[in-house]
């Protein structure tokens, strides 16, 4: 719980888009939960091979079958070693946007430039751990910077509250180089806190079990759009 007195009453200064995260939805269902996050703005992809985080999700597939049943921008996180290896292969299964770690290749700004020669949105971000200064680099070339606000991995963590803190030095340094690039946060995204993270300068939140919960994600969407309006 944040203290009341961090709680924002002030509306943001950026329009928020919301990206519900597949990783929560039920699977067997696929097409019918992306029928229902229709009101949402992304639909965020979660990639994980195993190795750069300690569990599998899903790959090319089921982005390939999200991608058929809906219209929603799909926005692609690769949580996998040596990301370059797949950009291609991604962005030929549907994705709209592509986001690599920066602890993941030691050539990110060649990653990025491979993205943006794709015709696609291009990402970075880096764990919680990573110091911020890794990504300053690379920010006049990228379209959009996530915060993890958890380690990656799994769903349903809590939320780190020294990510706030980091959303907004990031968006300090975007405007600084005059950069339109979007700030997301990834990671334990609630009613509660999705104000704050507004505030800080957060463009695009991603949430799973909070827009996938037992009231159905047309609920969820609803009280995220509520907190940031």
């Amino acid at each position: 719980m944040f203290p009341q007195s961090e709680v924002s009453t002030s509306p943001p200064t950026r329009r928020v888009k919301l990206a519900p995260s597949l990783l929560a939805c039920d699977f067997t269902r696929l097409g019918e939960e992306l029928t229902r996050i229709r009101d949402a703005d992304w639909a965020h992809v979660d990639v994980m091979d195993g190795l750069f985080v300690p569990n599998i999700s899903f790959g090319l597939p089921i982005l390939s079958a999200a991608r058929r049943a809906s219209p929603l921008p799909m926005d692609v996180h690769l949580m996998i070693e040596r990301p370059e290896r797949y950009l291609r292969d991604f962005a030929e299964a549907g994705a709209d946007s592509l986001t690599v770690h920066v602890e993941a290749t030691p050539h990110i700004h060649r990653a990025v430039g491979m993205i943006r020669e794709l015709g696609k949105r291009a990402g970075v971000t880096l764990n919680p751990g990573t110091p911020l200064e890794a990504v300053r680099p690379v920010l006049p070339d990228v379209d959009l910077v996530l915060v993890m606000s958890v380690n990656p991995g799994f769903g349903g963590q809590k939320f780190i509250p020294q990510s706030v803190e980091r959303v907004r030095t990031l968006r300090r340094w975007l405007d600084e180089l005059g950069s339109a690039a979007e700030v997301q946060v990834d990671g334990g995204v609630t009613a509660h806190n999705a104000r704050l993270l507004a505030d800080a300068g957060a463009t695009v939140l991603v949430a799973g079990s909070s827009i996938f919960g037992p009231d159905g994600p047309e609920a969820g969407i609803a009280r995220l759009r509520e907190a940031v309006t």
